[in-house]
């Protein structure tokens, strides 16, 4: 302001940013003999936040009387992870009607007892700004929500409904038929072989038994699976004992209340009746040979066509999830590496694994090489994937056979130092987003009752 006018200037920035005018700004000049490393005299003392106890981020479990385990995680933001996750896949189903899974996962979330339909638990749902998903595998299958933290109590009661309440009617049965044949003609269709060719592994070291029965429904089973197919092996694997309820982000006892509130002592739509003797019977490795020829010539007309290839798939027998030596061979997995010969940016740029180095660098004509690593609570299965020309077939068996055999040989500093690193850091990376960690603790439950926590799996990795 000017002396004497009575009026006051602001200048436009300090308006702007809501300063009084006339506020002199730190430019040095205010405390011209206080070093940098001094706190500044007459300011007060600055009260820092204690980081809180770990406590606050262990997964907890607890058992409810009916043996239905409730596991949790807190984790900051407003939303939560929260599922259903239940010990029966196809691994489960008897070899007659195998594909009862299939039909399961792609019938989760329809009407229940209490939702119409779909679309009611969608809209019931968005009001939490929620989203729902299924996904089964050969012994799990999935249900989860994920929602703002505030629904808790609605979203344990829709997954209660979903899981132990659908109504299974005609009309939606029909359209999983449809469905189902629809995703099973678009599967054989696919330029991408990976799904069908981890079916075929499996089937091939598993032959007829456990984890070697088919994931998909098979074509002529679809028109057999009907209600009464479903609700005899829902009333022999959805019981509480074989359930996990899971959430990330919300407080444990507050997940545990709506637990028992809607899991306690609910009666399912097919009865509490006892249901048929469970299937536990050990995975068999047999070994074997699944070849399929196909015509793909039609599958890519254009002006580039899609190269006509050759896929194979190499697995042998590892170790169970539940092993000592399962973190080893996820190791041995990473070190393998791989992947496509193509690949954005050009060659020389890190591609340190194995399969690169010592297959796609070498064998030009080679289009990919990938290692898996399938693991379950009885067996496992690590397997190289690769595809060619047709004519080089011969040598590409030849070339990944080789790779197998130098796994038994010796194991550079460096490369196992840099697998490791890679595995931790994949590791930690996946743990970043809310449903992963969702699905970890899951799994982990359901298979182990306890959950390893990330910098532990870190240790073992480093051991």
């Amino acid at each position: 302001g000017t002396a004497g006018s009575g009026a006051l200037r602001v200048c436009p920035v300090s308006r702007r940013c809501g300063l009084a005018a006339g506020r002199s700004y730190s430019g040095g000049g205010a405390y011209p003999s206080v070093s940098l490393t001094c706190p500044l005299p007459g300011v007060p003392k600055a009260v820092f936040a204690a980081a809180e106890s770990r406590e606050r981020f262990e997964t907890r479990v607890t058992v409810l009387e009916n043996g239905l385990r409730v596991a949790s995680q807190n984790k900051f933001g407003q939303f939560c992870t929260v599922g259903v996750l239940v010990n029966s896949g196809s691994r489960h189903e008897a070899k007659y009607l195998s594909g009862i899974s299939h039909f399961l996962e792609k019938l989760a979330f329809s009407s229940t007892a209490q939702f119409g339909s779909k679309d009611e638990i969608l809209l019931t749902l968005e009001k939490h700004g929620g989203i729902c998903d299924c996904q089964a595998s050969r012994d799990t299958i999935m249900y989860a929500v994920s929602a703002d933290a505030r629904g808790l109590d609605t979203v344990v009661n829709l997954l209660a409904d979903v899981t132990l309440q659908p109504r299974l009617s005609d009309e939606e049965i029909e359209m999983t038929r449809m469905a189902i044949r629809f995703e099973l003609e678009d599967l054989n269709m696919r330029p991408d072989p990976e799904p069908l060719l981890t079916e075929m592994i499996h089937a091939a070291a598993f032959r007829d038994n456990t984890v070697g029965l088919n994931r998909f429904c098979p074509v002529e089973n679809t028109d057999k699976i009907d209600r009464a197919v479903l609700h005899s092996y829902l009333s022999s694997y959805y019981t509480p004992d074989r359930m996990v309820l899971a959430g990330v982000g919300i407080e444990h006892e507050h997940l545990v209340e709506c637990a028992r509130k809607y899991l306690l002592g609910v009666e399912p739509v097919w009865g509490s009746g006892q249901g048929r003797a469970v299937d536990r019977s050990v995975a068999q490795y047999t070994g074997g040979i699944i070849k399929v020829e196909k015509d793909m010539s039609d599958v890519s007309l254009g002006p580039t066509p899609i190269p006509e290839l050759t896929h194979i798939m190499i697995g042998l027998e590892s170790c169970s999830f539940l092993e000592d030596d399962f973190i080893p061979f996820a190791v041995l997995n990473m070190m393998m590496g791989g992947g496509g010969s193509f690949s954005a940016g050009g060659p020389g740029k890190g591609m340190f694994t194995r399969l690169y180095l010592n297959v796609l660098n070498r064998h030009h004509w080679m289009y990919n090489a990938t290692s898996y690593h399938h693991s379950y609570e009885d067996t496992g299965l690590l397997c190289i994937h690769a595809s060619a020309d047709p004519k080089q077939v011969r040598e590409m068996v030849e070339i990944i056979t080789r790779e197998f055999i130098l796994m038994a040989g010796a194991v550079g500093e460096v490369e196992l130092e840099r697998a490791k690193t890679q595995l931790k850091s994949m590791l930690m990376m996946n743990l970043e987003s809310r449903p992963v960690i969702f699905e970890d603790v899951g799994r982990q439950v359901l298979a182990t009752n306890t959950r390893k926590l990330p910098h532990e799996l870190c240790d073992l990795i480093s051991e």
